[in-house]
């Protein structure tokens, strides 16, 4: 990978994505209240997806047709660029609608086609254009941390729901990290957040206390890591 130092770029962070965000809670506010349609699809979205009904919410999602997944895979690109869709709102939505198999496998390509894009933005995009876009700062850690630790650097970001997985896609096409090295770190690093989700998506209780501790787990078991590959380049 390429080193990147920002230490004499001077940037702002881009208002872009707050901006953005706000605007669409803004538009979704006035078509609620402006528009019957829109407040009844709202209305009954709401309803069935916390209604902890599989199969009323399978019905429900049938009725989209093949437009249900794609929905979800081009929600998972938009989301890198606001702040008001979480990415694991998405998977949760996904397993509820399609089942843990279904769902997950739906999950997967979300992930893939969500990082890829991120990864070959970063790729082409300035280093200013890049810092602008996430803020020098989460640049510069991202930065550090991949080339400290690359592939396993990519992973826990996955792992780990709390941590920022889109930066992550960013950087490492900044950094002109080998693709396939990154995709496969990417989906090896998922795929225990998308079986915790699907094993206890449907109970939101079990799954706030999952991800919870999933996380807490993961950051620890990359701490000892840390530790211990720091210890032994001081031994070197």
């Amino acid at each position: 990978m390429q080193k990147k130092d920002l230490g004499e770029i001077s940037v702002r962070k881009s208002k872009a994505p707050l901006y953005s965000s706000i605007t669409l809670i803004t538009v979704l506010v006035i078509c609620y209240f402006a528009i019957p349609q829109v407040n009844q699809f709202l209305n009954e979205a709401w309803d069935v997806l916390t209604s902890n009904d599989e199969a009323r919410i399978k019905n429900w999602v049938s009725d989209f047709g093949w437009m249900g997944p794609v929905v979800i895979v081009l929600a998972m690109i938009v989301q890198m660029f606001l702040l008001v869709i979480p990415s694991v709102l998405l998977m949760i939505v996904a397993i509820l609608a399609y089942g843990p198999i279904w769902g997950s496998v739906i999950i997967l390509i979300a992930i893939f086609c969500a990082s890829s894009i991120g990864y070959f933005i970063g790729k082409y995009l300035s280093i200013e254009l890049t810092a602008r876009l996430l803020g020098k700062k989460t640049t510069q850690k991202m930065t550090d941390f991949l080339n400290d630790y690359g592939f396993w650097a990519v992973m826990i970001t996955r792992i780990n729901p709390f941590l920022s997985n889109d930066a992550i896609s960013f950087v490492a096409g900044l950094l002109r990290m080998n693709y396939f090295k990154f995709i496969t770190a990417t989906l090896i690093g998922i795929t225990p957040l998308i079986l915790l989700i699907a094993w206890t998506g449907r109970d939101i209780d079990s799954l706030k206390t999952s991800l919870l501790w999933g996380s807490l787990v993961s950051l620890a078991l990359f701490g000892l890591y840390i530790w211990w590959d720091k210890k032994r380049k001081h031994k070197k």
